[in-house]
């Protein structure tokens, strides 16, 4: 119950980032056709290089929406808990749409999802016993997101799209915090401590 309220209590209504695991790094052309304004793109973009990176980052979103739904399907996740994975779910999946969008308008064709069992397998979903359990799974993959975005800013000479992936970090460390601060996790002890 202390979980559930605590959840209910920090939960905004924020955006979730997508490059998590991979290491690699969206161009400017993506990151303008992602914020939404193409002017940010740059004319000696290379589509086909992000049209890849934007596959990984769709993967990573398919492996994100899938662990909300092994999650919610537990019948570990107290009511409160339950509605807050639904809702962060909801944001993976806008995610997954806006990608889906960017890489059919740079002219590639998206990666499609594997089955849910397979990204249970792959999270090893069986090990999942307690709600603490499934937060801790959830916290792990969005920090992860968060620290993949902090590795994109450096790489942009435009300022407006190191705006954009900073708004985008900022964002993966709220649904971390979230996650952390619900579990009971005290707040990082050091200055800097995302992107280490």
């Amino acid at each position: 119950m202390l979980i559930e309220t605590k959840m209910q209590k920090l939960v905004q209504p924020n955006r979730r980032d997508f490059l998590g695991k991979s290491g690699l790094v969206l161009s400017a052309a993506a990151v303008g056709v992602l914020a939404g304004n193409a002017s940010l793109a740059r004319a000696k973009a290379n589509p086909k290089g992000d049209i890849a990176l934007l596959n990984v980052a769709l993967g990573l979103e398919h492996e994100a929406i899938a662990a909300y739904q092994v999650g919610a399907e537990s019948g570990l996740l107290d009511k409160g808990v339950l509605d807050v994975a639904v809702l962060f779910q909801s944001h993976h999946k806008g995610h997954r749409d806006a990608l889906i969008a960017t890489i059919e308008k740079l002219g590639g064709t998206p990666v499609t999802s594997q089955a849910n069992g397979d990204y249970a397998k792959a999270l090893d979903a069986n090990g999942l016993k307690s709600q603490a359990d499934v937060l801790g799974l959830a916290a792990t993959l969005e920090l992860g997101a968060a620290n993949a975005y902090l590795g994109v800013i450096p790489s942009f000479e435009d300022k407006n799209l190191a705006k954009v992936a900073a708004r985008l970090a900022a964002d993966e460390t709220m649904h971390w915090s979230i996650l952390a601060h619900a579990m009971g996790k005290p707040l990082p002890s050091a200055a800097l401590s995302f992107g280490a």
